[in-house]
């Protein structure tokens, strides 16, 4: 844990007042770090090896408090600074910002709250590096719009228990942001239930992190199961579900396309590389040296105007989630509405296009190259399985529908959605057919 000073803020804040500047210190201080990260991602991949040191290094660089104002002890960046930065380490390790994806949101979330002693509280745990985590997502039988998750009061205290998935983040983290449904148990509350968010310290007994998801992809992100059973909670950290800042699924998506987009320039990055130190071409190439190949080069062209396209798109997605922000203290005006649809329909624009040519770009690699390429070793199919794996987030076949819609009809996007059985549908009757068909 790392405890942001007087002088490191004032130093911060002396590196420049523009964005620009500001972003520009912050990568040069980083930019040492991400080397040496890169040069350990192959090791982790082939290991399995959980990027724990690595997130660690991170936060104590300031990394989890880049949007935290540098008045409030932060780096002070706004989105698109955020955003570039994320590119960043995504092309060093793209687990990395995939793990920070819980925390930048509830960061984000801290910054659209009002002046006051929980936030300065909150504010201050992030400076001093502490990690929130993520935990929103529940499998099996759960049943869409209703959590199985449960905060309930016992004894004057809040207690949580419940079984969630992707928890990402989580693993690493020093607290985990989940979803519940809040139920009065010992008549303290007003009797209602309603869906809320809690933040839930991970260090103690009723909290069990497993590193269980078994994508082909992204995976070191500690996208796995949590346990909670007979956690506590503070009562200041529930809080309705419907509290949360306006922009968040934008949010959400905007460190998906920043993984992707940097995915795109590790494939361009080890496509030069590979066709570089490449000595071994066939008779029936075009020159005696790969890397002077016109065929080759054509590809490896399309891998990096893929890696340009990409960033471009997240720096432009970006800025209009920053529009969102500017906006979030306006909740429920013309212009804080009309500036959520606008984060929300250019993130799944950019979606829509980097699902497709990033994971291409992972595949074009190879036409570069040899079957030597294929080598375990050198763990270049990663990038495919890395993009792919993103790429799933967030089906991109509706969000295509959704864009269309709002292209042609003005419909605005939906802002919240959530994943599970539908209330009409018998799970266990269907798994029964299922299994009666089989037989």
């Amino acid at each position: 844990m790392s405890t942001a000073t007087d002088d490191q803020t004032a130093e911060r804040a002396s590196a420049g007042t523009s964005p620009a500047q500001r972003l520009t210190a912050v990568r040069e201080r980083l930019w040492p770090l991400l080397e040496r990260i890169a040069e350990g991602t192959v090791q982790r991949e082939r290991g399995h090896v959980l990027p724990r040191e690595q997130v660690r290094e991170l936060l104590a660089a300031g990394f989890g408090r880049l949007r935290v104002p540098v008045e409030e002890g932060g780096e002070g960046l706004d989105v698109r600074g955020l955003a570039e930065v994320l590119v960043d380490v995504a092309a060093a390790d793209p687990n990395l910002p995939q793990v920070f994806r819980g925390h930048l949101a509830w960061v984000e979330h801290l910054l659209s709250l009002p002046a006051g002693e929980y936030r300065t509280r909150w504010i201050g745990r992030v400076v001093a590096g502490e990690l929130v985590g993520n935990a929103w997502s529940e499998t099996g039988d759960a049943t869409t719009g209703k959590q199985q998750t449960v905060v309930t009061r016992r004894e004057g205290r809040w207690v949580v228990d419940g079984r969630k998935y992707y928890t990402t983040g989580t693993i690493f983290a020093d607290w985990t942001d989940a979803t519940a449904r809040r139920v009065d148990a010992d008549g303290a509350g007003d009797g209602v239930e309603e869906v809320v968010t809690v933040l839930v310290r991970t260090d103690q007994p009723g909290v069990r992190v497993s590193d269980d998801w078994d994508g082909f992809g992204q995976q070191l992100t500690g996208t796995g199961t949590l346990v909670l059973t007979g956690a506590v909670v503070e009562d200041e950290d529930v809080a309705p579900f419907t509290d949360r800042f306006r922009y968040q699924t934008a949010l959400y998506q905007l460190v998906l396309l920043a993984v992707l987009a940097g995915v795109a320039e590790a494939v361009e990055r080890d496509t030069g590389a590979q066709v570089r130190s490449r000595t071994r071409s066939y008779t029936h190439g075009l020159a005696p040296l790969v890397r002077h190949d016109a065929q080759v080069l054509a590809v490896a062209g399309e891998v990096s105007a893929t890696a340009f396209t990409a960033r471009a798109l997240v720096r432009s997605a970006a800025e209009a989630v920053q529009a969102a922000a500017d906006t979030a203290h306006e909740r429920g005006s013309a212009a804080d509405r009309a500036a959520n649809v606008e984060a929300e329909v250019r993130t799944a624009q950019a979606q829509v296009v980097l699902s497709e040519s990033v994971p291409r770009a992972a595949t074009l690699l190879f036409n570069t190259l040899g079957a030597s390429a294929t080598s375990r070793a050198r763990a270049l199919d990663r990038h495919w399985r890395n993009a792919r794996t993103v790429a799933s987030h967030n089906p991109v076949i509706y969000k295509q529908r959704i864009v269309g819609d709002w292209s042609v009809n003005g419909t605005e996007p939906p802002f919240v959605w959530d994943v599970g059985t539908h209330a009409s549908v018998d799970a266990a009757a269907v798994r029964a057919a299922e299994g009666a068909s089989r037989g």
